[in-house]
């Protein structure tokens, strides 16, 4: 359902001012008036930190990490032979997007905004609520294609959304991150902010960044628009530095630590180590991250587990899981890094969009990648050494197979974006799962809508898929274009 129940919710809140023949007798000291608008922006947060960390309910989040091949799961030996098909979005609608939007409605309407400041200048609040709502529709639509948008979260004006076309959807993205990164005042901070701190500065390259890789994915459907899209976002001020990267930082807590430190330790599960494909890619390149990325199995070795391969050939102590870096009770989950937004600049040079040198910002991205994850154990010299062998040095002929693949390794845990930049450019080069659980051949391309579209909003259903495709893993998404 992709009305929002919120708005019960804010009526009942809100109602207490209709029923005032008795003044006050019949108000409730203990009740909010008005919603909590910090609240909702952390939870609406929370739910973004899982989304980009890679161990979710029914592996929502690793699935993507499967595809391309970053990960391999060593129990069930299921998703990533494409088991499932159909994914559901609706809590995502039904929780942060309706957080968001309320945020976005307390701070704009005329009869709530007033109380709304208490939590923040009214700008300032829903620029990021903009942000971050916007944000969240990509993911969608990036996964399922044609997705509810203008008509979701309605409430009960619309419990039946019509589908809205990615590329419609996609335009309206780009002037709802420009208008947002437009709308802070300069007022109070907005209260509740776990990601960036409330920091204008930050959400406003942020707002500049998403437009800028947004663009990129239009490199084969509409270069036009995405090179027009990409010099106005470059121009409007990018992430500059690590110190830039846009992360959620998980707790020491059981209540929002991070879920791979759930599976390894508190569960101790165990379903997800690095796959052999990437282990023994990062091994032929003798490439520095691999300790940081990956920890040692039980022999003190980096081995990848067999992608695919059923039955397992082995347990989990024989694989390399993901190293502290990455599965730590605390460790972040990273939505957006310098390193990305370089990888991105050095396509665009080499597409000709730019002026920028595509080899000398693809040298700076994987500098900036080993930066990040070695810490204090980077080296000028190791990376000089790396980026000097024949299967790392960039040449013309081969620029955009080397941006993609290393691009591929700097997203390590960030399966949706490399399924994202795997899925438009065909780097790296990947083999499908040879024993397949879906009836296909291939990687999928898309993940089929929830089912219960099928019946709780049929008439719309029936139009979408004669319209976009068949609701299958390889109906391609509007910007997935051969």
């Amino acid at each position: 359902m992709k009305g929002y129940t919120i708005s019960l919710f804010a009526g009942l809140l809100l109602g207490t001012a209709a029923c005032n023949d008795f003044g006050d007798m019949n108000v409730n000291p203990n009740s909010a008036l008005s919603p909590n608008t910090a609240s909702l922006l952390t939870g609406a947060e929370r739910t973004v930190g899982a989304i980009n960390s890679q161990v979710g309910p029914s592996s929502f989040n690793m699935t993507p990490a499967l595809y391309v091949q970053q990960f391999s799961d060593v129990t069930y030996i299921e998703d990533s032979r494409y088991k499932t098909i159909n994914f559901s979005y609706n809590g995502l609608y039904a929780g942060p997007l309706v957080n968001l939007q309320q945020i976005i409605d307390q701070n704009t309407n005329e009869s709530s905004r007033g109380l709304a400041a208490a939590y923040g200048s009214n700008g300032n609040q829903a620029a990021i609520a903009r942000i971050l709502k916007a944000y969240i529709f990509q993911f969608i639509t990036d996964r399922w294609g044609d997705v509810p948008y203008s008509q979701a979260l309605k409430g009960s004006a619309n419990f039946s959304p019509a589908f809205d076309t990615q590329q419609s959807i996609y335009t309206d993205l780009f002037k709802e991150w420009k208008a947002a990164a437009a709308q802070f005042d300069g007022g109070k901070a907005a209260s509740g902010d776990i990601i960036l701190g409330s920091n204008a500065t930050r959400w406003k390259k942020f707002a500049a960044s998403l437009r800028l890789l947004a663009a990129l994915r239009l490199s084969k459907v509409d270069p036009t628009t995405g090179k027009t899209e990409f010099n106005a976002a470059l121009a409007d001020g990018v992430l500059a530095s690590n110190s830039d990267n846009v992360s959620y930082t998980f707790l020491a807590d059981a209540n929002n630590e991070n879920p791979l430190y759930t599976n390894y330790t508190r569960s101790n599960r165990k379903d997800f180590a690095l796959s052999n494909t990437f282990v023994n890619y990062l091994k032929k390149v003798s490439d520095p991250r691999l300790p940081v990325f990956a920890a040692p199995n039980l022999k003190g070795e980096y081995v990848g587990a067999p992608y695919a391969v059923f039955p397992a050939p082995g347990k989990a102590q024989d694989w390399s899981l993901a190293g502290s870096a990455i599965s730590s009770q605390t460790s972040p989950a990273y939505l957006m890094t310098y390193a990305q937004v370089l990888f991105a600049q050095a396509e665009a040079a080499q597409l000709g969009w730019t002026s920028g040198n595509a080899k000398s910002l693809y040298e700076a991205a994987i500098k900036a990648s080993m930066q990040q994850w070695l810490g204090s154990n980077y080296t000028d010299a190791a990376y000089t050494t790396y980026i000097a062998q024949s299967d790392v040095a960039f040449t013309s002929a081969n620029a955009l197979e080397r941006i993609g693949t290393q691009r591929w390794i700097a997203q390590f845990n960030q399966g949706t974006e490399s399924w994202n930049s795997w899925r438009r450019t065909g780097y790296p080069t990947l083999t499908p799962a040879t024993n397949t659980l879906n009836g296909g051949t291939g990687i999928p391309r898309r993940l089929a809508y929830p089912v219960t579209e099928t019946t709780l909003n049929a008439t719309n259903y029936a139009a979408v898929v004669a319209r976009q495709g068949k609701d299958d893993q390889y109906t391609r998404v509007w910007w997935d274009k051969q």
